[in-house]
């Protein structure tokens, strides 16, 4: 029985000696089509289509031999090394690495990546990465048959991005396109592909290139629910800093999420739950309230499709979310945001009346519902008396039925 496998990555150039000497000595050897016709591959040896990963690390369990699995680009980095050292398999894992399909797509397009978020894309986690490409200026996205360059473009409707699509790298096939992501689905893209999807308003950046891949998390103010006048001291209603604190905390933002904030006034909430790594989608009816909103998101480097309409007509046609704000628009909104099935929706009330016809809303629409009297009362330091007292009813709502992540 095999009890040891040697993977190697292969990026298109030649094959190092370590690599040609493990394939010479191999009576098995995994890969796609295209690597088992290298001329390296023993003609003795047993060829195994690499489809399913976990189908192939029990046939290379059970070989009675020497087994070589070849992976494009850097095995170890979303790649078939984490399937094959899963316990259930008792294999030895040696890889002999390449250079990653993201950082040679990178090194095609000329650009620097250690500023740029990365994740994989396939029918099920497809829309959590578009989630991404919408909250970030910089993603590179590993995709996969059904969830590729088209699928992205399709998915970010009403977002505009560029694609630097890079097709079949390290092959004699390789090409690399550069097209808006309203134009990627009039193309037939070849596989493997990676996109590099960039654009969008950004933040000051670090004169030396920060210290942290990806996004820096500590860009912006330090702390969450920052006071009025982080926001030039205009504040709306339901957007006072406890509440908005409660709110954020019950609803909990995360990146490959997208919210919708409806009635986003100031713009406090959606730009701190942009802060958070989320996608966002404000809404508010008021174009000055859209126009704030823009304001807000650009002081603090963040991304927000902002959309200026009335609730609940303007909802029919966003992308499905997964958490909601409502800081106004009443029951007829609540019952539309329902309707969507969002994991939790937030919102508050300023009566006890108010807040209990939400609650029956929410509660006849499938949702577990608390409430919460939230009083705030900010005092003036200097003479310790009272500045301003706020008041309201905050409303979670949580779906009941189990649901995995979208």
């Amino acid at each position: 029985m095999a009890d040891r496998v040697t993977v190697i990555g292969w990026d298109g150039s030649p094959l190092t000696a370590a690599a040609r000497s493990a394939l010479g000595a191999a009576t098995l050897v995994a890969g796609a089509p295209h690597h088992l016709t290298l001329p390296e591959v023993p003609p003795a040896a047993e060829r195994v289509r690499l489809g399913s990963v976990s189908l192939a690390a029990r046939r290379i369990a059970g070989h009675r031999g020497t087994a070589v699995v070849i992976a494009d680009g850097d095995p170890a980095f979303f790649g078939v090394v984490r399937t094959l050292r899963a316990p259930e398999f008792g294999l030895e894992v040696e890889v002999v690495p390449a250079v990653s399909a993201v950082a040679a797509a990178f090194a095609r397009a000329g650009m620097p990546w250690d500023d740029a978020q990365v994740v994989v894309a396939h029918r099920r986690t497809l829309r959590r990465a578009v989630n991404v490409c919408r909250a970030h200026t910089k993603v590179a996205v590993l995709t996969s048959p059904g969830a590729g360059p088209a699928e992205l473009g399709l998915l970010m409707e009403g977002v505009h991005r560029t694609f630097v699509v890079c097709e079949e790298l390290g092959t004699t096939r390789e090409q690399v396109s550069v097209v808006t992501s309203d134009k990627a689905a009039d193309h037939t893209w070849r596989d493997p592909n990676v996109v590099i999807v960039i654009g969008g308003s950004t933040g000051p950046a670090a004169a030396d290139g920060g210290w942290i891949a990806g996004r820096d998390p500590g860009t912006g103010p330090r702390g969450w629910a920052l006071p009025a006048g982080a926001y030039d001291g205009e504040l709306g209603e339901g957007e006072a800093p406890l509440l908005r604190a409660a709110q954020l905390a019950r609803l909990g933002p995360r990146v490959g999420d997208l919210v919708w904030d409806i009635g986003c006034a100031s713009g406090a909430f959606a730009t701190e739950a942009a802060r958070a790594g989320a996608a966002v989608i404000a809404v508010d009816r008021d174009i000055e309230a859209c126009a704030r909103t823009d304001a807000s998101a650009r002081r603090y480097g963040v991304q927000l499709q902002i959309v200026h309409g009335t609730a609940p007509h303007v909802l029919e046609n966003l992308p499905e979310p997964d958490v909601v704000r409502v800081g106004g628009g009443g029951a007829a909104v609540i019952s539309a945001v329902a309707d969507r099935r969002p994991q939790r929706i937030v919102t508050h009330a300023a009566t006890r009346d108010a807040a209990e016809l939400v609650g029956r809303d929410l509660s006849e629409h499938g949702y577990r519902v608390e409430c919460a009297l939230v009083q705030s009362v900010e005092l003036d330091t200097r003479a310790w008396t009272e500045r301003e007292r706020t008041v309201a009813f905050l409303l979670t709502g949580e779906i009941v039925r189990s649901a995995s992540p979208r």
